[in-house]
């Protein structure tokens, strides 16, 4: 069985900003708001709104971005928010900023996006000064400068701010405008897991795991990676998965290892789908069943996971889970062979070898079109 790496898997995402909390005005809507009285709170908002509030503008904005109380407009979200944003309020400045780096309601535009997102950040709104710091990481708007991208994303960090914390723990442990510090990343990742951080529970586990930064410990490993799982995040439910199928932190057991790979699998990660279908085609945790393998690993397989389509092949080459097709065999192989999988290329011939000409020539071509379909950007 593959044995997948604990992955790390810390991207820096932009965050969406949050509401404006305790601003004595709207607190009436706001609590309407709370309880889900949608049209109450807009029926609130929208007087102070055009009175010219900016915190009103600002949430007027965001409930017709969400289609709370209002039908979902856009364009309506944008123009109150720019209202908003353009009498100072850093809330507002960074939601047209996101909306801008989005496309929602205006075309999209990463240079407008980073210059509201620069307003906000400027004023010390640590979303903003996150966001900022991601958009310098990824050169969205701004020249991509890792050193720029930790300056702010520290700023937002040391205001506490979960995800920036986070972050910045990413870029320590790769060592991204910042030096790579394993201690450095420990300890911002470890500020955010406290905070209830899902991904950043996983990638503390993670640390545990490797013994990157602290002592190996596969049960600390364990109970940061339970954190994650249970509030949703998959890495952290694969890794779980991988704890119990290796009997690392906690005593082996397959049917675990298959109820937590399951919940990754069914959010789409790959790893999580080609592990589940190794253990379909073993039996280990659940009933051997070659076409829930098959199933499996095409999910993985059509991302892009070079084990899935080496395994997708074998089911293909020996007629396990589906009919026996040599061409099928030959695609899924070469699509692992070009990721540069040994075995793969060995086995791609083999099947090339047992194919007509003219079979050979229509799997290649499946092959060369499926190869530039997993080349094109996810939307």
């Amino acid at each position: 069985m593959r044995t997948f790496a604990l992955a790390l898997l810390s991207l820096l995402a932009l965050a969406a900003p949050a509401r404006a909390e305790d601003v004595d005005p709207l607190d009436p809507c706001f609590a309407v708001y709370d309880v889900g009285d949608y049209a109450g709170a807009v029926s609130c908002v929208h007087p102070l709104a055009e009175e010219g509030n900016p915190w009103a503008q600002g949430a007027l904005g965001e409930m017709y971005a969400n289609g709370r109380g209002v039908p979902q407009d856009y364009a309506q979200a944008v123009d109150w928010t720019r209202k908003a944003a353009e009498q100072g309020n850093a809330w507002a400045q960074a939601i047209l900023g996101e909306m801008y780096r989005k496309g929602q309601g205006v075309a999209q535009d990463y240079a407008e996006a980073a210059a509201w997102t620069r307003k906000a950040a400027e004023q010390g709104y640590d979303v903003a000064q996150n966001n900022l710091g991601a958009m310098y990481a990824l050169g969205q708007g701004v020249p991509q400068d890792y050193a720029e991208a930790a300056a702010w994303t520290r700023k937002a960090a040391e205001q506490g701010y979960d995800v920036a914390q986070n972050n910045l723990g990413a870029m320590y442990a790769l060592g991204q405008g910042v030096p790579q510090d394993d201690a450095q990343a420990v300890e911002w990742y470890r500020k955010a897991a406290e905070q209830g951080h899902a991904q950043a529970q996983n990638n503390l586990g993670s640390r545990y795991y490797n013994g990157q930064g602290v002592a190996q410990d596969y049960g600390e490993a364990v109970v940061w990676y339970r954190k994650a799982a249970e509030q949703g995040n998959a890495w952290g439910q694969y890794n779980l998965g991988v704890m119990y199928r290796d009997g690392q932190g906690v005593p082996q057991d397959y049917g675990e290892a298959v109820v937590w790979y399951r919940k990754a699998a069914e959010q789409g990660l790959a790893e999580a789908q080609v592990n589940l279908g190794w253990m379909y085609l073993h039996g280990q945790g659940v009933l051997q069943d070659y076409a829930q393998a098959v199933a499996w690993y095409r999910k993985a397989a059509e991302q892009g996971n070079a084990w899935a389509q080496l395994s997708l092949g074998v089911m293909y080459y020996k007629g396990e889970g589906l009919p026996q097709n040599y061409e099928e065999a030959y695609v899924w192989w070469s699509l692992a062979a070009a990721q540069g999988h040994a075995d793969a290329t060995k086995r791609r011939d083999v099947a090339a070898s047992r194919l007509t000409p003219e079979a050979l020539s229509r799997a290649q071509a499946r092959a060369a079109a499926e190869h530039e379909r997993l080349k094109e950007p996810a939307l």
